[in-house]
């Protein structure tokens, strides 16, 4: 497979869990408000690609970012807690130790889900999330799996 290396072809077919399987399709389903925290306008960052492939796909991209004033032509927030509208999903391109902070952010705003994109892990956060009722997808890029459940059919 041309322009795949070993590393990405062992995440996209990582093994899941039957549950995790059912989370990610629900939350995909189910989330069509997503607050991208860490959304940049730089076409080089990953969460730029992600967020243009979302609104592509017909989701709600909302920006937060301090650092930004417009993403896509949608307004950005410096915080979850400065979003007015309704957020369904937080997804999250952040270093795996400032996750926490964001889930109990996420869980003021009675988000329905949190999503810690490929590379970021945080256990704690996970636990505290999940334990509050969201659902919870850790390590896995919510560009690739929509990709791959769109592909299914």
């Amino acid at each position: 497979m041309k322009n795949c290396s070993a590393v990405s072809l062992m995440i996209l077919f990582a093994p899941m869990s039957d549950a995790d399987e059912m989370t990610m399709t629900r939350i995909l389903k189910d989330c069509p408000a997503i607050a991208l925290v860490g959304l940049s306008t730089n076409p080089a960052r990953p969460s730029y690609r992600v967020a243009a492939y979302m609104q592509l796909q017909g989701y709600r991209v909302i920006p937060v970012n301090p650092n930004e004033t417009n993403v896509f032509g949608e307004p950005a927030y410096p915080a979850l807690a400065a979003v007015p509208d309704t957020i369904d999903l937080v997804n999250i391109f952040r270093k795996s130790e400032d996750v926490l902070p964001l889930v109990e952010e996420a869980m003021a705003r009675s988000a329905k889900a949190i999503w810690m994109q490929e590379g970021i892990i945080n256990e704690q956060a996970a636990v505290r999330a999940r334990a509050s009722g969201l659902l919870v997808v850790m390590d896995r890029c919510w560009l690739k799996e929509h990709a791959v459940r769109s592909h299914r059919g």
